[in-house]
């Protein structure tokens, strides 16, 4: 178990500190619901991996992200 978890004052989700390194990420939508409901992580197109926690209409869009689903056929 990490300290993080018993700790409130290091739960990063509790804060605004740091938001401008975060950004909204593309991930498939059936892999979102998952995570968001069993709190597992997820990958992004780009590679990142984390546990979806907050809102990502706060967020710029990842350009890797984009140039990726910009690349797929429709």
């Amino acid at each position: 178990m990490s300290d993080t978890a018993l700790r409130p004052d290091l739960d990063r989700r509790t804060t605004d500190e740091g938001d401008h390194d975060r950004f909204s990420h593309y991930v498939p939508k059936h892999e979102l619901t998952r995570a968001l409901v069993e709190g597992t992580p997820v990958t992004a197109l780009c590679g990142k991996r984390w546990v979806p926690s907050r809102d990502p209409e706060r967020y710029p869009v990842c350009q890797t992200c984009q140039e990726i689903v910009g690349q797929i056929p429709r």
